[in-house]
């Protein structure tokens, strides 16, 4: 039978069970066991403030481990504070044990900075030690005699750590390069020099410094693919051929329009001439009425009017008959 004390020992394992889980999820013990076994001296109430300060103690303790047994001097504190500054821990000791392998200079303030300012601190690392090549896509531009080049450069750039802060990207060394491939291209009498020595354009380009204020050192810029494109110039030489046709089209038609305007406006003229002859042709028989009426003319006077009219007449059919018998010789 259980008597009350049994309970009550139960209960107190109990209590002390759940005590002790609660304990130990709050304190990091295997953690500082960890830390001590590494070499690593820090205190658990260390750990216990970093709790309490919300800082996840493995993201601080297992980076001063791996730290330590590289041989680097870094501190609880500076990696802590990374921490809350919203860095990456890990990949910033890692990027410092990548360097003093190498042995470039770099310390962990600078490299704390350059993972702040959101680079890849490692991969720049890396990069110092192995070079990376950028590909860049055809760049096409105009020799002097109008014919097309495209060419196509493989950049290959090393990190330098002391830009990595405030240092152009990889794009802005793309479009320097760019810029001076369709520069001297450009500035190249004929396409057939472009082909017969491509390295003229990279060593052209190369000695402009274009990784000024970058991230990068350019250490080697490379030619690797050169094509021929269109004629630029015949093309644009079409082109204006084509628009001062087009202009003088315009013009003759405008011209043709102003010469069917004062064609219209002269026979205009002569119907409105003829209209004032008629006129004054139906003006003569009322005239001559008059004339005889009031006795200024006599009957005689105006038979020898009609008979030189019809004098006149006989005289113009005459002569029109015989040019159009001459036109028939």
């Amino acid at each position: 039978m259980v008597t009350n004390g049994t309970i009550f020992i139960i209960a107190l394992v109990i209590v002390v069970l759940i005590f002790l889980g609660i304990l130990l999820s709050f304190v990091p013990v295997m953690l500082w066991i960890s830390a001590l076994a590494a070499g690593v001296r820090i205190s658990i109430f260390t750990l216990v403030g970093m709790r309490l300060r919300r800082v996840t103690p493995s993201k601080v303790v297992n980076p001063l481990i791996k730290a330590h047994k590289a041989g680097l001097n870094v501190t609880t504190n500076q990696l802590e504070s990374h921490y809350l500054a919203g860095g990456n821990v890990d990949r910033v000791v890692n990027a410092l044990i990548a360097a003093h392998r190498a042995n470039i200079e770099l310390s962990f303030e600078r490299c704390a900075a350059i993972d702040l300012a959101g680079r890849d601190v490692l991969e720049a690392v890396q990069m110092s030690v192995n070079p990376k090549v950028i590909e860049t896509p055809f760049i096409a531009g105009v020799a002097m005699n109008g014919i097309e080049v495209k060419a196509k450069a493989r950049i290959t750039v090393r990190a330098n750590i002391d830009r990595l802060v405030g240092g152009a990207g990889e794009e802005t060394v793309v479009a320097r390069v760019g810029e001076g491939v369709v520069s001297t291209i450009g500035s190249s009498d004929s396409h057939s020099k472009v082909l017969e020595n491509p390295d003229l354009i990279s060593q052209t380009v190369l000695s402009k410094g274009l990784d000024a204020g970058t991230a990068f050192e350019i250490l080697s810029i490379d030619i690797a693919d050169v094509d021929i494109g269109k004629n630029i110039g015949a093309e644009l030489q079409t082109e204006q051929a084509e628009a001062d046709k087009k202009i003088a089209q315009a013009k003759a038609e405008e011209r043709r329009a102003m010469a069917v305007a004062q064609e219209q406006e002269m026979k205009a003229k002569v119907q409105e001439m003829r209209a004032k002859v008629v006129e004054a042709e139906a003006e003569v028989p009322l005239a001559m009425a008059e004339a005889l009426k009031s006795g200024n003319i006599g009957v005689m006077d105006y038979m020898n009017i009609k008979n030189i009219s019809a004098d006149t007449d006989m005289r113009g059919s005459i002569g029109k008959i015989t040019g159009e018998k001459k036109d028939d010789r």
